[in-house]
């Protein structure tokens, strides 16, 4: 075989996934862009905030000897201080500037922790529905990825994730607001997860840790405060990005914070540093961090979204559609009509519209649909949503 074998194996479990993206492709050839209805992708379809373009412009203008070289692994000691005083102020943990790791977006967040934390066949556990990457990601430092159930509203159940507990847990990975649920954890379920943390820790005899992927944290509805997990449980670490708050994804700019009260904290930052480089990212765009040092606490129209959410929640709801609605991100997470989500999602597409099957977020009989589209996207498909449910009534 060419490559290898595990490849080989997660191409052809992903298999459906690329299936129904050649499908879009297909449907776009015949019936043209405009009339395909594409919900599949979280691309951001707001523009940068005016803010950011013009201090990159300004940024870009700085003609400073050095602006382009090396840099410490964990990035710009200046721009890593401006957002440990941001964490500071918005979370309320006295993070300094050596918490704080720079990265290439979320993903290289998550890929740094885990590769300093896991040993071989250590397990990570995850409520699910989950970001579907978590499991590669898992197992591309040797670990496993064990998913446990959540409630019916997709909220944190403390008991699953204590039954999954088991002497080879290391981590319990969380991701609020949710993708693809678009749910958000409350404060008392985490201060419960952290109390739980704590007490398994201790009993197993190794430290548990809880990282908290955080990429829609910005996006929150309806007064929604989105808490911290730093001030839940001393184990804990944040991995982030700027590709949703600011819509700049293709940046691939982001963080990882380490709550300050961290066990062994000096051998954890070292372990974050030296896997951001040999896992080849190096450091993190160094255009990019110099740009967001001065842009902490901006964001795009969060309302905008939150109109989106609205407009086609209330029309699938109108068709007898049963789905959680959002608290944040921009995903909307409906139940199947029919048992086999995926026998739904192919009668979606015989009306152009793209969602994708909740078997691959690791909650089969559900559909993902983002709804970070133009509002036409949503208005027009609204009569395939009702066409198609019907089949199924």
């Amino acid at each position: 075989m060419s490559i290898a074998a595990k490849m080989a194996g997660f191409i052809e479990s992903s298999s459906w996934i690329r299936k129904m993206f050649e499908e879009g492709a297909r449907l776009k050839s015949i019936h043209g862009k405009d009339n395909v209805y594409d919900f599949s992708l979280g691309n951001p379809s707001l523009d940068p905030p005016g803010k950011f373009k013009r201090y990159l412009q300004s940024i870009v203008e700085n003609e400073a000897p050095g602006v382009h070289a090396y840099m410490p692994n964990t990035g710009f000691a200046h721009v890593r201080k401006a957002v440990a005083e941001f964490i500071a102020r918005e979370q309320g943990a006295a993070l300094g500037e050596d918490d704080v790791i720079m990265t290439c977006g979320a993903a290289g967040g998550l890929n740094i922790i885990l590769k300093a934390i896991l040993d071989p066949d250590d397990e990570i556990i995850t409520p699910a529905p989950y970001f579907v990457e978590y499991g590669f990601y898992a197992d591309n430092h040797g670990g496993r990825l064990v998913p446990v159930k959540t409630k019916e509203d997709f909220n944190l159940d403390i008991g699953a994730i204590e039954r999954g507990i088991s002497a080879k847990t290391k981590a319990v990975l969380i991701n609020s607001p949710n993708n693809p649920t678009g749910q958000v954890y409350p404060k008392a379920s985490l201060e419960k997860l952290g109390d739980l943390l704590r007490e398994k820790s201790k009993s197993i005899g190794r430290t548990i840790y809880l990282i908290s992927d955080e990429p829609y944290r910005k996006i929150a509805y309806d007064g929604i405060d989105v808490p911290s997990v730093l001030t839940c449980y001393n184990n804990s670490l944040i991995a982030t990005s700027y590709s949703k708050d600011l819509s700049i994804p293709g940046e691939r700019i982001g963080y990882v914070a380490v709550c300050p009260e961290a066990d062994e904290k000096p051998i954890l930052l070292q372990g974050l540093a030296l896997a951001n480089r040999i896992l080849g990212f190096v450091n993190s765009p160094a255009l990019m961090q110099r740009v967001i040092s001065g842009l902490q606490g901006v964001h795009v129209d969060i309302a905008e979204y939150a109109r989106k959410r609205d407009l086609l929640c209330n029309g699938l709801s109108d068709f007898g559609y049963r789905f959680v609605r959002p608290a944040g991100a921009f995903y909307l997470f409906p139940q199947s009509p029919v048992a086999d989500e995926v026998v739904f999602v192919q009668a979606l597409q015989e009306e152009r519209i793209l969602a994708v099957p909740g078997s691959g977020f690791g909650a089969p009989g559900y559909f993902r649909l983002s709804y970070c589209v133009d509002d036409r996207t949503i208005s027009d498909a609204l009569p395939g949503f009702e066409r198609a449910f019907k089949q199924f009534a």
